[in-house]
């Protein structure tokens, strides 16, 4: 991880205002294509929820004390010429702008999601599976000076494999021109049923495992979550107001 603790984040656009911040998150693309990452929070304004970054670009972002939200990435987006509306191929908010302005964004997509300045004052954190993959990613704390994080999961977490690549059939999700593809879905999303997403009869911890599907996505990333229940490897903790946020997508590339 040391890695990641030296990237030089260039070009960088600067810190946008916003409400008292909890965290400080940087959003980097390491991917070797655009990306559109997307951001949502309930109860809670922010200065952007959406933008572009080319290759190697960042983006930093206040967020927001008592933020409970999520960070995407939305792909293979673009401008229809003859409604002058934006629309992605995964991840798309559906609101036909760069910004999602408080949607969000349509599954499959791989989520960073945050509880900042949560119970117990901390920070809550992780990388979910559960609405299907798009993209890599990797969430990495960075403890500020003085910060107290003992006793905290306070530990990087990610899917840093390209699930695309070993996705099941009748998963994956194929880009309509290419044939491509570009995102994995998950069974919940594919096939609907309650032991796949953990509703009706199986909306209980005791009930509802893993399957042979989300376990495809727990060996490839096993501190991401695989299914809606998988809480005891997937959620991670820090001290807040002492802890930022470095978020890569493509950590890998």
């Amino acid at each position: 991880m040391r890695k990641l603790l030296t990237y030089r984040l260039s070009p960088c656009h600067g810190i946008l205002a916003g409400a008292q911040s909890a965290a400080v998150l940087t959003v980097v693309n390491n991917c070797n294509h655009m990306i559109w990452p997307a951001l949502f929070g309930s109860n809670v304004a922010l200065s952007t929820t959406g933008f572009a970054l080319s290759p190697g670009e960042s983006m930093v972002v206040q967020g927001p004390a008592g933020m409970s939200g999520r960070v995407w990435a939305r792909t293979l987006c673009n401008v229809d010429p003859s409604t002058n509306t934006f629309a992605c191929a995964t991840g798309d908010c559906g609101t036909g702008a760069v910004e999602c302005s408080g949607r969000t964004g349509a599954a499959p997509a791989t989520l960073v999601e945050f509880k900042l300045d949560g119970d117990g004052g901390k920070d809550f954190f992780d990388v979910s599976l559960v609405d299907g993959f798009n993209l890599p990613v990797e969430a990495l704390p960075q403890a500020l000076a003085g910060g107290d994080n003992s006793g905290a999961k306070c530990e990087v977490t990610n899917c840093p494999v390209d699930l695309n690549n070993r996705c099941p059939p009748e998963l994956a999700m194929h880009d309509m021109s290419s044939g491509q593809v570009v995102a994995c879905k998950s069974a919940c999303l594919a096939l609907g049923k309650d032991e796949y997403c953990c509703t009706g009869e199986y909306a209980n911890p005791q009930i509802c495992h893993e399957t042979p599907y989300s376990r495809v996505f727990k060996d490839a990333c096993p501190r991401a979550y695989s299914y809606a229940y998988d809480d005891a490897t997937s959620t991670f903790t820090c001290a807040s107001g002492s802890t930022n946020y470095l978020i890569t997508f493509c950590p890998g590339t």
